[in-house]
């Protein structure tokens, strides 16, 4: 059985596309950066750490494995973690105004025989934000519990002028990598397991 270990309704919708059954957990890991910590050792750090945390609340359940998750805006040396007010996330737009930022996603995956991770990294450039912008969108209140103060599934996707990376996995989950992750656990997904070449199955 998986368990994810995240209190986010778009990691839960983003593993949900794959028709997977799963539990969710309620976790509150911190996410504080150490100092001097890399900013993206820090987003596989929380990653790890919110999987095992996760694990420890279902130790007792045969078979069981966790996914927990962490993703980041990152600017230079400074990661645009969630904003503290609509303030904070006014700023942290006018940052990312007209640049190229990096969103670090990382996901990890934990049972009781083994751990693995995989990290997605990509590339976010904003167009240039007028005040009046940032102030409409700020007013809807979307940023607030986002990294980096913006939902690229939703009104923020207006700001991206270019996205060089993973889509899903700029929204929380990267796909693609944690279909690999669960492969290697041995977990099926529904409908998204090809034969190979040469099987009857193929063939037909």
């Amino acid at each position: 059985m998986l368990h994810l270990a995240s209190k986010s309704p778009r990691r839960r919708e983003l593993l949900g596309r794959l028709g997977l059954e799963f539990g969710v957990l309620d976790l509150d890991v911190p996410e504080r950066r150490a100092p001097g910590e890399a900013p993206a050792e820090y987003v596989r750090r929380v990653a790890r750490e919110k999987a095992g945390a996760g694990l420890l609340k279902v130790a007792g359940v045969p078979g069981v494995a966790v996914l927990g998750a962490d993703t980041e805006v990152i600017l230079g040396d400074e990661v645009f973690g969630k904003p503290r007010d609509a303030e904070d996330a006014a700023g942290m737009l006018r940052r990312l105004s007209g640049r190229t930022h990096e969103v670090v996603s990382a996901v990890s995956v934990v049972s009781a025989e083994r751990e693995a991770q995989a990290v997605s990294v990509s590339q976010v450039t904003f167009g240039e934000l007028s005040e009046a912008q940032i102030a409409a969108y700020v007013a809807t209140g979307e940023p607030m519990g986002k990294a980096g103060a913006y939902a690229i599934q939703g009104g923020g996707e207006m700001f991206v002028r270019k996205l060089s990376g993973s889509y899903s996995g700029v929204m929380g989950l990267p796909l693609y990598e944690t279909v690999a992750l669960l492969r290697q656990f041995g977990i099926a997904l529904p409908g998204l397991e090809q034969p190979a070449v040469g099987t009857p199955e193929a063939a037909r």
